[in-house]
Formats: structure tokens, C-alpha cells, sequence
């Protein structure tokens, strides 16, 4: 495996989509996606070249507090790329973690989507959001759609996953031995446990429908006393 130039070059792709630039990211990924399909490979198969010997952690920025339907995000996305993800109020970051490219894949596929939802909500609101729609009713529409365009993504992973396993079944207790051991190192985890919410039902199926617009492919790109959110 560490000799086959096809997988060595997927391995350069991935490491190419961390670039800053987006737009050669986005690129890289594409193509290192391409080349996995083509040559019938999986990450797992990428990932075997080099036995894993810990678990890898990214951080990308965030809100102290994240809404609902971020954490549903968050969440559908961890476990699509057998990752976990722990939110800091603290400092407003989220920090993925997982083994080998599986943690570059879902903090991309994250900051992706969640930029994606925001502008198929911002549209939304917009078009359907009239003037006396104000207050508490138009933050619950909004709301609303986020939480159905996340449901449609969180099912188009899930799908996906089963489709494409991202792990084979030899790995699965290594990759979430490592994690856990780097989810020991952080310090205080608390579990963050979801609310019933009130839904605009118009809102909320509009989102369903436009969530499938978005495509799922994978693209690749404190202190111990602080309180964190394991998610």
C-alpha cells in the first residue's frame, strides 16, 4: 500500500485540500474524490497504509452558543466520518476529532454545509418572510427551516455512510479507541441533550426539500477547568 502511486497521490490531494485557498480545496478534494471512486478505494484503504496511532483533532470557529440545529449538524456530520465533535463555550470553537483523513473530511464537509444552510435560509427568509412576520415568529420560522434542511442532510449522510462504510470493520475499534482516549486528554465533557422544539411546519418542510440540493459527498480538506459539550 505505501508504494501504490495512486493512493500516494490521493494522500497528496488530501493534504492539498487544507489549503486556505477554498477554491483550490474544494479542487483537490474533488479530484482525490474522483480517484477514490475510480480505483474503487475508500478512506479506510487510504488510512491502512500507515497504521493510526492516535486520533487527530481540528478546530474551527464557532458560536459560544450553538443553536439546535447546528448541533443536529454537528452531530449527523460526526457520525457520517466516524469522528466526534466537542463544542467550547468558553471560546466559541468546535473541535473535531478522528483518525487520519476522516477528521479533515468532516470538519470540511461541516464548514461546508453549514454555510450552504445559511444561504438556502437566508434566500428563504427573504422570499417568504413578509414584513409583519417579526419577533418571535419569524426567528421560529427560521429556526424551523434550518432544522428541516438539517434533518434531509443529517439522512442523506447517514445514507451515504451505509452506502460507503468509512471504516472497515477490523478498523472500527481502533479509530474509536484513539478517540476516546483524545476525548480523555481534553478534561470535562458534558453531554448536551436536545429539547423539544416548537415548528413552523411550513417552514420546516420547505427546508426538507431544499436540504436536498446540497450534495454530501465528502470533500476533504482551553484549559482543563473550562466546561465543554460533547455532542
Amino acid at each position: 500500500m505505501e508504494t501504490n502511486p495512486v493512493i500516494e497521490k490521493i494522500k497528496k490531494l488530501l493534504a492539498l485540500s487544507n489549503s486556505s485557498n477554498e477554491h483550490e480545496a474544494a479542487l483537490a478534494a474533488s479530484h482525490a474524490q474522483r480517484l477514490l471512486a475510480e480505483h474503487n478505494l475508500a478512506m479506510a484503504d487510504i488510512e491502512m497504509a500507515q497504521k493510526p496511532e492516535k486520533a487527530d483533532r481540528i478546530e474551527t470557529a464557532a458560536a459560544k452558543t450553538l443553536p439546535k440545529w447546528l448541533r443536529h449538524l454537528t452531530a449527523g456530520v460526526s457520525s457520517a466520518f466516524d469522528c466526534r465533535a466537542i463544542h467550547h463555550p468558553a471560546n466559541g470553537k468546535l473541535t473535531f476529532i478522528g483518525v487520519g483523513a476522516d477528521v479533515q473530511i468532516a470538519a470540511y464537509t461541516f464548514s461546508y454545509l453549514d454555510r450552504s444552510v445559511r444561504k438556502l435560509c437566508s434566500s428563504y427568509m427573504k422570499q417568504h418572510a413578509a414584513d409583519t412576520v417579526v419577533g418571535r415568529q419569524r426567528e421560529l420560522m427560521r429556526q424551523s427551516y434550518y432544522l428541516g434542511a438539517v434533518s434531509t442532510i443529517n439522512r442523506m449522510l447517514a445514507a451515504q455512510k451505509q452506502e460507503t462504510p468509512v471504516t472497515p470493520g477490523a478498523l472500527v475499534p481502533i479509530k474509536e479507541g484513539l478517540i476516546k482516549q483524545a476525548m480523555g486528554e481534553i478534561g470535562n465533557i458534558r453531554t448536551m441533550h436536545s429539547r423539544k422544539s416548537y415548528i413552523n411546519s411550513g417552514a420546516y418542510a420547505q427546508g426538507q426539500t431544499d436540504g436536498k440540493q446540497l450534495g454530501v459527498r465528502p470533500g476533504v480538506e482551553g484549559g482543563v477547568n473550562k466546561q465543554r459539550i460533547s455532542l
